[in-house]
């Protein structure tokens, strides 16, 4: 009769010497598809609640303007624009709006949205004014964006 033997000389360990450049591959990718905020808001936003709401296909083609009043008491008490990081006044809209579109590719000009992000408390004077300078700018797809309402 013959006896077999374990093997006991099996070893038990994982190896390791390619994980830190896996976790390093991992944190490179991760480093490079986040996006962070781009600009910082700097007026109140209370956005008014809405029922009938839709997702846009392409944000990429989406430009922000911010209605409200400032945040900081050195900016002043009444409403202003903001757009990027910096506040302009209604006559500077066509120019922005203007470098917006230089962004683009020459296809994509066209297809630019504004988004219009207005303060509850912004009279509706501002806004029509804004609304007239983009239509001076050629700027005619605007969005107002808000949040939904679910009591409806």
């Amino acid at each position: 009769m013959a006896k077999f033997k374990k093997k006991s000389k099996t070893s038990q360990e994982i190896p390791t010497s390619s994980l830190p450049d896996i976790i390093f591959m991992l944190l490179f990718f991760f480093m490079v598809t986040t996006v962070l905020r781009e600009t910082t808001i700097n007026v109140q936003q209370r956005v008014p609640a809405a029922t009938e709401l839709r997702k846009l296909q392409r944000k990429s083609l989406v430009s922000y303007l911010y209605l409200g009043k400032p945040k900081q008491s050195q900016w002043g008490t009444e409403p202003k624009i903001q757009a990027n990081d910096v506040f302009i006044d209604t006559k500077d809209i066509v120019l922005w709006v203007t470098q917006e579109k230089d962004k683009l590719s020459e296809v994509e000009r066209d297809q630019i949205t504004i988004a219009l992000k207005v303060d509850k408390e912004v009279k509706m004077g501002l806004v029509s004014d804004v609304q007239l300078e983009l239509r001076e700018a050629n700027a005619r797809k605007l969005m107002y964006t808000t949040i939904q309402d679910m009591d409806y």
